[in-house]
């Protein structure tokens, strides 16, 4: 029969495990796993109701048809983990020996650990050693439940982890050492993207209220790492994800024609060039928010013909990409792209759709003499001048979603003015389309690195005037403290944005959310640059900082501080088990070394009547200072005041008992 303790345990690290992959898992997987913790919560107060085979059998059953519907398959990276986890909380309901809770916490130790395949994040990290601490409690408490004392639940969770967490402390220099100095290979392989799977971020596709609706999150989007001296100003941080040239009355699409590679070579340097690296908060985004005008300096990267970066590969990795700024610089396109192409992609229209914006578009472009320059600024003065707010809160638009905003509304985010913008540019003939992407941003915490959240989401219009795309963003002119001093501040300015109702409580929100994300993100990213980074180029680069040049080199200073650490620490068990010895056993030990073998102190012998065996050795009026010795030792070593006069007092008697031994053993030979 299981200890009740035990059985505790291992509650605990299925819940633990539950916790850590409930996010990842199919729903109903995870109701089975949380009503096989229920069940076992239930069985702690009476262990004789266990569950038959056939019910262990059917939730398994349920449980791996949950996973195949979900995935499509029992093979790859998430249906592995679920499977695993699955016969991890089967075999749970079937332990009923000392034997089957030794499997059960060695598998739960290895299914935790493989939770990493979901997520290398520092909060993963946290539960997988709490996972850790509860199999090393579980392990520990089998070892010691025969001989334990009753205890409640709470103290003997505390002692019991106590004693682990000692041993895991004393563990922890070894880990250390090995994590610095073992010599780290290339990454042999990578773990491929999975198909169809969701991200929280930007899309490849923009209807009005997407990016509003993004952009009340506070969540990291990405970090930029480089000299932020050099960053360019907040009117040039536009993070571009892609261009949206194809508009079908309701949702803006990307064309073919925009996933033409471009040659590194054929872009023009400018005088002014910006080094940094970019590094996604989540590794399954399928593009880099690099700033306009970037080019990746990695061979597994490649630039796009509408500006954007993507891998040659999707894989899953989350290490920074390392990115050049190349200021006013233009990718020399090909003639075809910017002739019969750009007028059938970026001019064509929705048919029978928002015809009075057509028709003032008409009107504005004769009245601008046909002049698309003109256009193009009386257009966004006639923005400025009609009353257009900006707000995550526009309300729903109908069929014809550019004549409502334009003429009833005029409530928008940034997506409803790039929009109908580009619309507007589109109705007279000038190629126009609409870029998403990422604006502005904050200083991280340590003002090291610059962190773009959710809520920078942005989009904005480029138009083709003389031969080139030109940046037009609407939004600067309806709420140029937008762009000047990033989301995050013009929020904090200008509340009436989050909308009318429950304003102070949704901003109060906000704030507060905001600031636990920002540290947290912040402590994430120390992990991950610092932790889960530290690959073969960062631990030879840190290592030559020591002067350690190779790999042979790094392995002996490795075996020598492991075995320095070994040292230390039987140094410091001697040095405790000196300290715990009294004084006065430490004078006896002393004086009983230097003794014959045959005269020195036995283990079951008292120390009174070894006095007496030693005094049978010497004359016989010299046994009486044996016998007051060990009256001595009784009456000082079991009295509550001790002091040092006393113990010198001790030692000058044993002293005298030594050298009675030796010249009894000179007067014999």
């Amino acid at each position: 029969m299981i200890d009740t303790q035990i059985r505790t345990s291992i509650m605990m690290t299925l819940s633990l495990i539950l916790m850590a992959q409930v996010v990842f898992n199919p729903l109903l997987l995870s109701l089975i796993f949380a009503l096989i913790i229920l069940f076992l919560f239930y069985s702690l107060k009476d262990q004789s109701k266990a569950l038959s085979r056939m019910w262990t059998f059917v939730l398994t059953l349920v449980a791996l048809a949950a996973i195949y519907f979900n995935y499509q398959t029992f093979i790859g990276i998430e249906a592995g983990v679920a499977i695993l986890s699955t016969f991890l909380f089967a075999k749970a309901l079937e332990s009923k020996n000392n034997r089957d809770v030794i499997i059960l916490f060695n598998f739960a130790m290895f299914v935790s650990a493989s939770s990493f395949l979901y997520s290398q994040s520092i909060w993963m990290v946290l539960m997988v050693v709490l996972c850790l601490l509860s199999c090393l409690i579980g392990l520990y408490r089998l070892q010691i439940h025969e001989f334990r004392q009753l205890q409640n639940q709470s103290t003997a969770l505390q002692s019991d982890a106590k004693h682990v967490g000692k041993f895991l402390i004393l563990a922890l220099p070894f880990f250390i050492l090995l994590f610095v100095f073992f010599p780290r290979l290339p990454p042999l392989w990578a773990i491929p993207i999975p198909v169809q799977k969701n991200v929280t971020g930007m899309s490849d596709s923009m209807s009005p209220g997407d990016i509003a609706e993004l952009s009340q999150s506070t969540s990291l989007a990405f970090r930029i790492i480089g000299d932020m001296n050099q960053l360019p100003s907040r009117n040039d941080l536009y993070w571009r994800a892609m261009v949206l040239d194809q508009y079908d009355g309701k949702t803006w699409t990307s064309s073919f024609v925009n996933e033409k590679p471009v040659a590194i070579q054929n872009l023009n340097n400018s005088k002014y060039s910006f080094d940094y690296q970019y590094l996604a908060a989540n590794p399954h985004v399928m593009w880099v928010m690099g700033l306009e005008q970037s080019r990746p300096l990695q061979q597994n990267y490649q630039l796009k013909q509408d500006g954007r970066i993507t891998p040659v590969r999707q894989i899953l990795q989350n290490q920074p990409i390392t990115l050049q700024w190349l200021g006013k610089a233009q990718p020399q396109e090909n003639a075809l792209y910017k002739t019969r192409l750009l007028e059938q992609i970026n001019t064509k229209i929705p048919e029978r759709l928002d015809e009075q914006s057509l028709q003032f578009a008409f009107e504005m472009f004769k009245r601008s003499g046909q002049q698309p320059e003109r256009y193009v600024s009386n257009i966004l003065q006639w923005y400025k001048n009609n009353g257009f707010a900006y707000t995550l809160n526009p309300g729903l638009l109908g069929e014809n979603r550019i004549d409502e905003f334009l003429f009833q509304s005029r409530r928008g985010f940034c997506e409803h003015y790039a929009s109908s913008f580009a619309l507007l540019m589109r109705y007279v003939g000038i190629p126009a389309r609409v870029v998403v992407g990422y604006q502005g941003g904050q200083l991280a915490p340590d003002r090291a690195s610059w962190e773009v959240r959710q809520l920078d989401a942005h989009a904005w219009t480029e138009v083709l005037l003389h031969g080139k795309w030109q940046r037009i963003d609407p939004t600067a002119i309806i709420a140029p403290q937008r762009i000047d001093g990033g989301m995050q501040n013009y929020i904090e300015s200008d509340r009436s944005i989050l909308g009318n109702k429950e304003q102070k409580w949704r901003y109060r929100q906000f704030a507060v959310m905001k600031n636990l994300r920002i540290w947290s993100d912040y402590a994430s990213y120390q992990w991950q640059s610092k932790v889960v980074g530290y690959d073969a180029e960062k631990q030879q680069g840190w290592l030559s900082k020591l002067g350690i040049k190779n790999a042979y080199a790094s392995s002996i200073i490795m075996l020598l501080s492991i075995l320095l650490v070994v040292v230390v620490y039987f140094i410091w068990i001697f040095y405790r088990n000196s300290r715990s010895v009294s004084a006065y056993e430490r004078a006896i030990q002393q004086f009983s070394k230097q003794l014959e073998l045959s005269l020195r102190k036995q283990p079951a012998e008292t120390f009174y009547s070894w006095m007496l065996r030693l005094a049978e050795r010497a004359e016989q009026d010299q046994q009486q200072i044996f016998t007051q010795t060990a009256q001595y030792y009784q009456q000082q070593h079991y009295s509550l005041m001790q002091n040092h006069q006393q113990i010198k007092q001790f030692r000058k008697m044993l002293k005298t008992c030594s050298n009675t031994l030796k010249n009894n053993r000179k007067h014999l030979s």
